[in-house]
């Protein structure tokens, strides 16, 4: 039997990749055959890393797991989605706060590309409360972020606020 490969996609700006986003990789990854963590190139947000800075954080974050690549896309995620073959987005809940906005991205997305699902996982529960912009405002004025991020991000922090 040739059964097919469930593919999922993580996508994100990863500004910067925290530990909460790597529980959620290392969730996924015992779910899926292959997870890639796709890179947001284009966004809403306004980033204080380049994408290829981003690309990089991630890759070193992430390290050999055969199972997972990093690339990055700059359009619809629907249409990246089924490019890909993809069989779900990855998406994660923080807060209840978080499922509104989630909530109507799963319907649009769901709208666009029929075949994909929807997958909400939360992190660990020691990185509810943890988002990349909170890391970026303790790491800007010289707080202590090695132990909510993985160690090539902490390294780029301190270099990026001179520390």
């Amino acid at each position: 039997m040739n059964k097919k490969k469930k593919i999922a996609i993580y996508p994100g700006t990863f500004d910067p990749i925290t530990n909460g986003h790597m529980s959620l990789v290392n969730r996924a990854t015992k779910l899926f055959d292959e997870l890639i963590v796709a890179v947001a190139r284009a966004s809403t947000k306004s980033t204080l890393f380049t994408v290829k800075q981003r690309m990089k954080m991630v890759e070193k974050s992430i390290g050999d797991k055969p199972s997972v690549r990093v690339e990055t896309f700059d359009h619809l995620l629907a249409d990246y989605a089924e490019k890909l073959g993809a069989t779900a987005i990855i998406r994660g809940l923080r807060a209840v706060s978080d499922f509104e906005f989630e909530f109507q991205l799963a319907l649009m997305n769901r709208r666009m590309a029929r075949k994909v699902e929807t997958v909400f996982l939360m992190p660990a529960l020691s990185w509810v409360y943890l988002s990349s912009t909170m890391v970026k405002d303790v790491a800007r004025n010289g707080g202590d972020i090695t132990s909510l991020v993985p160690e090539p991000v902490a390294e780029m922090l301190a270099k990026k606020f001179k520390r």
